[in-house]
């Protein structure tokens, strides 16, 4: 039995359900994903081959940059390259207003 404030919708197919999901959860991650590869390769253009390779990732959410590094050593290292990139990293996107280094060990 249906009212006028709770009125019975039809089902919906499983394809809309899916293309809805697809809008609403794979198209960011999509989009996150993209903008991870373009930071690694911004970077891989910018630091020394030594640091470069020993990026574990990179992430931008919120304002923040977070680069991962796979070890406390290297994180060290490549906190002291971020800093001298910090005025390029904001001209790449005057939104960053934080910049983080982490460690994140490589997974075997």
């Amino acid at each position: 039995m249906s009212n006028s404030r709770n009125p019975i919708r039809a089902p919906e197919s499983v394809k809309a359900l899916l293309g809805r999901i697809s809008r609403n959860i794979v198209a960011p991650v999509a989009e996150q994903r993209q903008s991870q590869q373009g930071w690694r390769e911004w970077l891989k253009n910018k630091l020394p081959e030594h640091i470069e390779t020993r990026v574990t990732g990179v992430v931008e959410r919120d304002g923040t940059l977070t680069v991962f590094a796979e070890s406390a050593a290297w994180c060290a290292r490549l906190r002291f390259e971020i800093v001298e990139l910090e005025a390029q990293i904001r001209e790449r996107n005057a939104d960053i207003g934080k910049l983080v280094v982490k460690v994140m060990p490589r997974t075997k």
